[in-house]
């Protein structure tokens, strides 16, 4: 998957990189549910590098950061999945999809949905799909807007 220059000035979104993990936790952390799920501790970090790491090395993912002017203002991670149902159809999910606090509202998630959407299509998925708390009410709006229809409920088994 390539990198490819955004339309706004000076962004650019592209595959993350092991140096990039402090930023990328910093985002992850940085609005409600993640401060309360994330741990900037340096004892957490290790856990942080392995999965990176793994991400990485996983052709199946890819961790896109958008970056402007040197700085690190979003992310989101795409998966393809290869599937038997729907004819064999390969799906792309979209997890993770964070842009910093003093970005927000410029216009940036959109742009990297819209490149997550694009770069699915050209690995051929014919589906891509995301999930999102049931508590973020703007970024049901927001997906909603992109053109994302709620036709799933969710559910999850959380192991800790």
């Amino acid at each position: 998957m390539a990198s490819v220059e955004a339309a706004a000035v000076n962004v650019v979104i592209r595959p993350a990189a092991s140096g990039d993990l402090d930023q990328i936790v910093q985002l992850l952390a940085d609005d409600m549910l993640g401060r309360e799920r994330e741990d900037l501790s340096a004892e957490a970090r290790p856990k942080y590098c392995d999965a990176l790491a793994a991400v990485i090395a996983s052709p199946e993912n890819t961790l896109f950061m958008m970056e402007e002017d040197g700085r690190l203002i979003g992310c989101l991670q795409l998966t393809m999945i290869p599937g038997l149902s729907h004819q064999g159809l390969t799906r792309a999910q979209i997890e993770s999809v964070r842009i910093a606090a003093d970005r927000r509202g410029k216009g940036l998630g959109a742009q990297l949905i819209r490149f997550a959407i694009d770069e699915a299509k050209n690995c051929g998925a014919g589906i891509v799909q995301l999930t999102t708390s049931a508590s973020r009410a703007n970024a049901h709006r927001f997906y909603e807007q992109l053109g994302f229809e709620q036709t799933h409920k969710g559910f999850k088994l959380i192991f800790r």
